[in-house]
C-alpha cells in the first residue's frame, strides 16, 4: 500500500520582490522535478498574486502577512496558518519568518547584507534602531531553529559560518543561474546617441552607486562624451541619489531612466560600452550574468561572492577605491579588444549555472530533511 504523500510548504511571498526571481525559478523547475514522485506542495502567496500551478501535485495559499514584520500578532497568526495545513517541511525563501513556528524547517539565506548595510531610510532613528534588533533577532531565531540552510555562494556558506559556527554542518550551496537572453526586438530609447555605460538595479548602500557616480565623474575628464546609464524604477533611494546628483557637474551626463522595457533594456544591454557593477555585497550577483548574457562586457567589484561567480569573464577592481575603478573602467572601454574577450568569455561563464540544476539540489535538500 503506497503510504500518503509527504507534504512540502513553500514560502513564496518574495515573489515580486529582489529575491523573488530565485523563488520563481524554484517553483518552476520543482513542478517538473517532483512530478510523479511521493510528494505534494503548498505555496505560500500574497493574497494578490496571480501565480498558478502546473503540476497536479502542487496547490496554493494566500498568505496574508508581509514580508516583513514585527508584529507579535502577525507571527502567531502566521505559525498558526502553517501548523494548520500540517506540513512535514516549510522551506523559507528567505530569512524573515514566523519566530514562533518550530517545525521541520529548511531557510534559504542570501546574503548577509541586511545586517551590514541597511540605512534608516524614511524610518525615525529611535524605529530604525528597534528594527535592526529586531531584525538580528530575527536573524539569529531563524538560523537556530533551521534544519537545512540553503545559500546561493560558497562565500555566503563561509560567511554565515563564521557569523554563526553553529550553522557550519547544516548548509547546502545551490547557485542561482542567469535568466536567458531577452528574445524581443531591442529598441533605442530615445536620446541615446553618445558612449555609455550602465547599471540596473535600485541604489540601495551596500550598491555603492555614489562611488560609481564620482569614478565617471573622474572617467569624463578623458572621455567627455561618455554617458551613464542607471536603470531601475525609482523609488526612496532613487531619489535621494538624483537630488545629489543634480548639483553636481556630471548630471546632463546621467539618465535616470526610471523603469524600462525588456526591449529597452536588451538595446542598452548590446550598446553600452560596459556594464559596471560596482556592489560592496552580494550574495550571488545576477546582473552581471544577465549582462553577460547579451553580450555586455562586465566590470565588477571584487567584494564578497563576485569573483566566484564571475570568474575570468570580469575587470574587477576595488569598490573602495577609486583611482582602481576608474582604471578598471577606462581599461575596457579604450581597449575594444579587451572588451570583446570579457564578452567571450562572458558567455562561456554563464554556461556553468542552472535554474534546473539548483531546483534538483533544493529537492535532494527536501528529502534530506523529511
Amino acid at each position: 500500500m503506497r503510504t500518503a504523500a509527504q507534504h512540502i510548504v513553500i514560502d513564496a511571498r518574495n515573489r515580486r520582490s529582489s529575491t523573488g526571481r530565485y523563488t520563481d525559478r524554484l517553483l518552476e523547475h520543482l513542478q517538473s522535478i517532483s512530478h510523479g514522485t511521493n510528494y505534494r506542495f503548498t505555496i505560500l502567496l500574497q493574497p494578490d498574486d496571480p501565480w498558478t500551478a502546473q503540476a497536479d501535485n502542487f496547490s496554493t495559499q494566500a498568505c496574508p502577512f508581509p514580508q516583513f514584520s514585527f508584529n507579535p500578532l502577525n507571527d502567531i497568526r502566521f505559525s498558526y496558518l502553517l501548523n494548520k495545513l500540517k506540513p512535514d517541511l516549510v522551506h523559507f525563501t528567505m530569512t524573515q519568518q514566523p519566530l514562533s513556528f518550530r517545525g521541520n524547517i529548511v531557510t534559504t539565506t542570501h546574503d548577509l547584507t541586511m545586517l551590514r548595510f541597511v540605512r534608516a531610510g524614511k524610518s525615525p532613528t529611535l524605529i530604525f534602531k528597534l528594527k535592526k534588533l529586531g531584525y538580528r533577532l530575527l536573524f539569529y531565531v531563524a538560523h537556530q531553529k533551521s534544519h537545512r540552510i540553503i545559500v546561493p555562494t560558497e562565500f555566503v556558506k563561509q560567511d554565515l559560518s563564521d557569523y554563526y559556527p553553529f550553522t557550519s554542518e547544516r548548509i547546502t550551496v545551490t547557485y542561482e543561474s542567469s535568466e536567458p537572453p531577452i528574445v524581443n526586438e531591442a529598441i533605442q530609447p530615445e536620446g541615446m546617441t553618445n558612449p555609455f555605460i550602465m547599471h540596473v538595479g535600485s541604489p540601495f548602500p551596500h550598491k555603492n552607486l555614489f562611488h560609481l557616480i564620482k569614478a565617471f565623474e573622474e572617467l569624463q575628464k578623458t572621455y567627455p562624451d561618455l554617458e551613464l546609464v542607471l536603470a531601475g524604477k525609482k523609488e526612496f533611494y532613487f531619489n535621494e541619489l538624483e537630488e545629489w546628483v543634480r548639483t553636481r557637474s556630471s548630471f546632463k551626463s546621467i539618465h535616470f531612466t526610471g523603469f524600462v522595457s525588456d526591449e529597452e533594456l536588451k538595446w542598452y544591454y548590446q550598446n553600452a560600452q560596459a556594464y559596471v557593477l560596482p556592489s560592496l555585497s552580494e550574495g550571488f550577483g545576477l546582473p552581471g550574468l544577465e549582462a553577460m548574457s547579451h553580450g555586455c562586457p562586465l566590470i565588477s567589484s571584487n567584494a564578497t561572492c563576485l569573483p566566484e561567480v564571475y570568474g575570468n569573464a570580469a575587470q574587477f577592481f576595488n569598490p573602495n577605491d577609486l583611482d582602481e575603478t576608474v582604471n578598471a573602467i577606462g581599461s575596457v572601454i579604450s581597449n575594444e579588444k579587451h572588451r570583446q574577450k570579457l564578452i567571450s568569455a562572458g558567455y562561456k561563464q554563464i554556461e556553468k549555472f542552472s535554474w534546473s540544476r539548483m531546483a534538483e539540489q533544493t529537492f535532494r535538500v527536501y528529502k534530506q530533511s523529511l
